[in-house]
């Protein structure tokens, strides 16, 4: 059977496959965090930022948002409607910039499109926090983090997507 035959919608079994995989993946890396002083690390951004890149807006929240959501509620239900929102935002407005800015220079649109992405996970889990905890005080404690985890999973997105090639690869893989 061919890999690349189209659904009702236009999206191909390969990319909904690529879909589930990163949606798998970021389930994996919300469940669990690299310690450091005083929190964790969580990598799931670097999953997020880099789905993102490659799909489409439909396609990155269902990573970002939904995949977010189902590893937090297995594992730490507390900010999982809070996860849901802010990387399934996080992912379409990465999606949406990469895809549909600087057509001309996709590394430039990705970049923007990243760093526009962490500052919404940023914003949105402090406020979130600020509900979920009920305290400004324990949103703002968690800030460093937020921050860290931002620009860790920004960097590290963009570095997979164009210094190793999965973006070739993709390409490839999706050529009709």
């Amino acid at each position: 059977m061919n890999s690349n035959v189209k659904t009702s919608t236009g999206i191909t079994t390969l990319r909904i496959t690529v879909t589930a995989v990163f949606m798998a993946m970021t389930i994996a890396l919300s469940s669990f965090g690299i310690p450091v002083p005083g929190g964790h690390l969580y990598l799931c951004d670097v999953i997020i930022s880099l789905a993102a890149i490659l799909l489409g807006p439909l396609e990155a929240f269902v990573v970002g948002g939904i995949g977010s959501f189902l590893g937090d509620m297995l594992f730490y239900p507390l900010p999982m409607f809070v996860s849901l929102a802010v990387h399934g935002l996080q992912a379409v407005v990465i999606s949406l910039i990469s895809h549909h800015t600087f057509k001309e220079h996709p590394q430039v649109a990705s970049g923007i499109g990243v760093a526009i992405g962490a500052v919404i996970m940023v914003i949105g889990y402090t406020l979130g926090k600020t509900f979920v905890y009920s305290t400004w005080e324990t949103a703002v404690v968690k800030l460093p983090y937020e921050i860290a985890q931002g620009a860790v999973g920004a960097i590290l997105g963009m570095v997979l997507c164009w210094n190793c090639g999965i973006r070739k690869i993709f390409l490839k893989m999706t050529a009709q």
